[in-house]
């Protein structure tokens, strides 16, 4: 993102689809100078429509349907947001979203495809599944898969040509995996299957419905769908174990609420892709309905669509001329007959055959190829002299942000060592231990402070986390949490740009915090050139406060969350992590850990939250301050999924150099995860030492209050140093 330029204008994508997918790449080859992009979508990757039914059949892994988002969002500059909208408040330029404050823009564009669901039809919510959106189907179906069972009974609702191809796709799946006592049954209500298909094409594939066993039955209408059944108008029950509904494409509800034109629930647009109601909103996709050409729901048009929004967008955000999008009349519909085989059709000529698989097969993977393979951008040139520079090595790593951004632990304490002794007596604890503890009036009052550098374009989720990561020194120190002042550094950006963006922050502190039980009171913003978020907080003691000393020989060490978040954001920003692994991360980022130190805090005898330091650090720190040994059992470290196969690519956050110092004090393999005890965490869990015997009561306790922990090892007697095996 070109920051010599003030933002000045929001894009806002709602919406993973195919066309927004491709936007966001170019985008990233040609962004518009003083936009900034967010795309919204409930997850971080977009199955890709050309290849379900190959996955469904087993032709292709999860990993190969699904278009990384995250990736995408990086390489374009932009943010994704992982909600749903909900609404539209055009008058105030606002998307509203299911689980966060709303998001503003100045151009959104919709891209939220359909839904096949049948939400009038008795149990189909509670035992049956929709083909769209993709996402949760294609989740549903793996995990059908992976379920013991003495027989796989599956029902597709609806024969078009979606319903035939995933039921032979099933039947495909099914057979090749020799389960047992296999039936897939395809109902329609017509009298005959594949309506809209040419005659040889219907042929075709009723042959191979036939040779696969595929029961195949017209002319009836599903009255109820019950647990391990599925019945009908005329009384006829089948036996399902998967039932799942490909009846036509269904308009989304909430897009009735927005007070755009629809036609059967979908959104005008015209030519240009701006829809009928709104100029600064468009529509493409299955969402959308061309008013000046009029076509079938299919991915193709989706492709199709995108240079024209991508041209149309920016001209919108820049004032520039738009153009108009002409669909081609009739295009190759490639359908996929269960082995790897393929029907063609196009201009009422039919062809089959495995040939036309590969084809098929080509085109998919190409299309997926401009979606993972992202170009390398070039960087600036490097300057012809600069200052002689003596710590060169190691720094070649990009700065990250988050806690990978932190100055090492070592330096820190090189700058803290002349520091003067506290002069007030209500002093009792200063520098040295996660917060400061204070004697105030009768009670204890402890303070800390913490900030982070952006490492996501979203200020909401950035917010989030800032205040999960500042509050826990507060509750390492077994306080609870009672105020907070709020610091923020925002990029150069317009006014209602920065009323935007402060709001978002507050909300999500505010959000935060009040879960929490504590107050914001206050705050300070100034502009930089990039955003930053922290807080200073303070917490009540009813107890005296839980320290960095007092671990003893015999005491168990415990830890509350997994490590990995500094790999994973480090290769996140080189568009190396998985955007399911990313978002594993910032999941857990955001827990608080109010209930842990809850826990925790009656028999604790030293505890500190992971941050920065990596857990090496954090755990070297208690290890100072009381004298003692600590052994780690590695194979008992929880890691984040992704976290040690990125550790093994040498992938590493600009801080894990600095961290890794420790190293003639700790004795590890060397291995992927043994590196990652030098991983800096964001807003990491607690780090305790506890009582052995109270071990088992307080796994008991974590279990029943749904909260996680880890056994991870042990302190023994000696000098302070690490055995890691």
């Amino acid at each position: 993102m070109d920051m010599e330029r003030p933002l000045t204008r929001d894009l806002v994508l709602i919406g993973g689809g195919h066309t927004h997918a491709l936007v966001l790449r170019m985008w990233g080859m040609d962004p518009l100078a003083g936009a900034r992009v967010t795309l919204i979508n409930p997850g971080p990757t977009s199955p890709y429509t050309g290849m379900l039914p190959g996955y469904v059949a087993g032709h292709y892994t999860r990993e190969q349907l699904d278009i990384d988002l995250v990736r995408l969002a990086r390489f374009a500059g932009a943010r994704i947001v992982f909600d749903k909208a909900a609404g539209i408040d055009a008058a105030g330029k606002l998307v509203h979203l299911e689980g966060r404050a709303p998001i503003r823009y100045d151009i959104a564009s919709l891209d939220i495809g359909v839904t096949a669901d049948l939400p009038s039809l008795a149990g189909f919510a509670e035992h049956a599944h929709s083909v769209k959106p993709l996402g949760p189907f294609a989740g549903a179906w793996q995990d059908f898969l992976e379920r013991p069972a003495p027989r796989a009974a599956c029902v597709v609702i609806g024969g078009g040509v979606a319903g035939a191809e995933i039921a032979l796709a099933m039947a495909h799946r099914l057979q090749a995996a020799g389960r047992a006592g296999v039936t897939v049954t395809l109902l329609e209500a017509g009298t005959e299957i594949l309506p809209a298909a040419g005659k040889r094409t219907r042929r075709i594939l009723a042959s191979a419905l036939s040779r696969y066993g595929v029961r195949v039955v017209t002319g009836v209408n599903v009255s109820r769908i019950s647990e391990g059944a599925v019945e009908l108008a005329d009384g006829q029950t089948f036996a399902s174990d998967f039932a799942v509904s490909t009846a036509g494409a269904r308009a989304y509800p909430w897009l009735a609420s927005t007070g755009l034109a629809l036609t059967q629930g979908f959104v005008d647009v015209g030519k240009d892709l701006r829809t009928s109601t709104d100029p600064d909103i468009f529509a493409v996709g299955d969402c959308a309905h061309l008013t000046h050409a009029p076509r079938p729901k299919a991915g193709v048009f989706a492709v199709r669509e995108a240079p024209a929004l991508f041209h149309n967008l920016k001209a919108a955000l820049s004032g520039q001329s738009l153009r108009g999008y002409a669909p081609q009349s009739d295009y190759l519909k490639l359908i996929s007959a269960g082995e790897k085989s393929a029907v063609a059709e196009k201009h009422s000529v039919t062809l089959s055959g495995r040939w036309l698989w590969s084809l098929k097969d080509r085109i998919d993977s190409d299309f997926m190829a401009r979606l993972s393979n992202l170009p390398a951008m070039t960087p600036a040139p490097a300057p012809a002299v600069r200052a002689l520079d003596d710590e060169a090595v190691g720094r070649e790593e990009m700065l990250c942000g988050g806690c990978g951004s932190k100055v090492g632990r070592d330096v820190l304490a090189e700058a803290l060592a002349g520091r003067r002794p506290a002069m007030r007596a209500d002093t009792l604890a200063g520098v040295g231990d996660d917060a400061a503890v204070l004697q105030s009036g009768g009670r204890l009052q402890v303070i800390s402070t913490d900030h982070l550098r952006a490492f996501t374009q979203d200020p909401y989720l950035l917010a989030q986390i800032a205040a999960v990561h500042a509050l826990g020194d507060v509750w390492a120190m077994g306080a609870a949490p009672q105020a907070a002042l709020l610091s923020i550094t925002l990029p150069r950006m317009s006014e209602r740009m920065q009323a935007a963006t402060l709001s978002e922050i507050v909300a999500a502190v505010s959000r935060v915090l009040g879960e929490a039980g504590a107050d914001l009171v206050g705050g300070h913003t100034s502009v930089g050139e990039e955003l930053s978020v922290g807080l200073t907080v303070t917490g009540l003691l009813d107890r005296p406060a839980i320290g960095l000393a007092g671990a003893r020989p015999g005491d168990a060490l415990v830890l509350t969350k997994p490590i990995g978040t500094g790999v994973i954001l480090a290769a996140e920003m080189r568009g190396l992590a998985r955007g399911s692994d990313v978002v594993s991360a910032l999941s857990s980022m955001q827990r608080p850990l109010a209930a842990a130190s809850r826990l925790l805090a009656p028999t604790a005898h030293a505890m500190t939250d992971v941050t920065g330091f990596g857990l090496a650090g954090h755990l070297m720190n208690i290890l100072e301050a009381s004298g003692v040994v600590a052994r780690l059992s590695l194979a008992d470290v929880p890691v984040l999924h992704g976290a040690e196969s990125l550790s093994a690519q040498r992938v590493r956050s600009s801080i894990w150099q600095a961290n890794a110092r420790l190293g003639a004090r700790v004795s590890r393999p060397a291995s992927a995860l043994g590196d990652l005890l030098y991983d800096p965490q964001t807003a990491g869990g607690l780090l305790a030492a506890v009582p052995a015997a109270n071990v088992p009561a307080l796994l008991a306790e974590f279990h029943t209050a749904g909260e996680p922990i880890f056994l991870i090892g042990e302190i023994l007697e000696g000098a302070p140093r690490i055995n890691a095996d």
